[in-house]
């Protein structure tokens, strides 16, 4: 497997980083196994799926994050579960979690997201849990894009537990607007469902169309990440991402202007 490729920041002022993508189950299996995952991934974005809900929420999610090398960005309980955590790399422009209209008898989904900057390149990101409802995930999938266009930047990315597969009609109406990351530079392994044997895909990262996929994949392989441990963590297998943000243009209005 070709070594993925490191975080830097160019000298025309874009930015290569890593985005991880991971649902850590409310850290009920084997945390330390989960922090060194993370950590060997050297990420400068993760995208958390499933944070800690309840008592002491916050600190069990600020104790994985300085475990892992980075801080708490936004999310957890306030956004129902997603989570952002960054590196010291990023500089936080703004955050807010959004909690997404609750249908009786079903579990409270939200988005946690955020505009970020690495060197001179600025980008939204989000982070997502989508419901296991065909019809409800269909609506909160348009609810994602709509968050994404109103972000205000050029470059956005997403990432979670779609709880659909690449065939599925929410993640293809996202993949028609945005690049499913795996799908365009496929690296390392494909599934991330672990139960029995990793046999689906229904965990991904999107980006919009200016952004540079360099690679994209479950990490097995990945010097540091061991299977032990992947499957101690958590019953889902992680995503990670290397993107080549482009430089900020200086009057950025709409990742939407990108396929308009």
């Amino acid at each position: 497997m070709a070594p993925l490729p490191n975080s830097r920041t160019e000298p025309d002022g874009s930015a290569i980083i890593r985005v991880l993508s991971y649902n850590i189950r409310s850290m009920r299996d084997d945390t330390a196994a989960l922090a060194r995952v993370i950590k060997a991934c050297a990420p400068d974005l993760v995208l958390i799926q499933e944070a800690p809900l309840f008592f002491r929420w916050r600190k069990k999610l600020a104790r994985l994050a300085s475990a892992s090398g980075l801080v708490v960005l936004s999310g957890g309980a306030t956004a129902a579960g997603p989570a952002l955590l960054c590196s010291l790399r990023a500089t936080v422009e703004r955050t807010e979690d959004v909690l997404l209209p609750l249908t009786p008898g079903q579990h409270r989904r939200g988005f946690a997201t955020a505009v970020v900057r690495f060197g001179g390149a600025r980008l939204g990101v989000l982070s997502c849990h989508l419901s296991l409802r065909q019809d409800e995930r269909y609506e909160q999938g348009g609810m994602l894009l709509d968050r994404l266009a109103g972000m205000g930047v050029d470059h956005v990315i997403a990432g979670g537990d779609l709880n659909d597969r690449p065939d599925g009609r929410t993640f293809e109406r996202l993949a028609k607007e945005l690049q499913d990351c795996w799908a365009t530079a496929p690296w390392g392994d494909e599934n991330t469902w672990i139960p029995g044997n990793p046999l689906q895909r229904i965990d991904a990262i999107f980006a919009t169309q200016g952004i540079e996929v360099l690679a994209c994949g479950v990490p097995i392989g990945q010097p540091g990440v061991t299977e032990t441990d992947l499957r101690a963590a958590t019953d889902h297998f992680p995503v990670l991402a290397a993107l080549k943000i482009p430089a900020s243009s200086g009057n950025e209005t709409s990742w939407m202007n990108w396929t308009n």
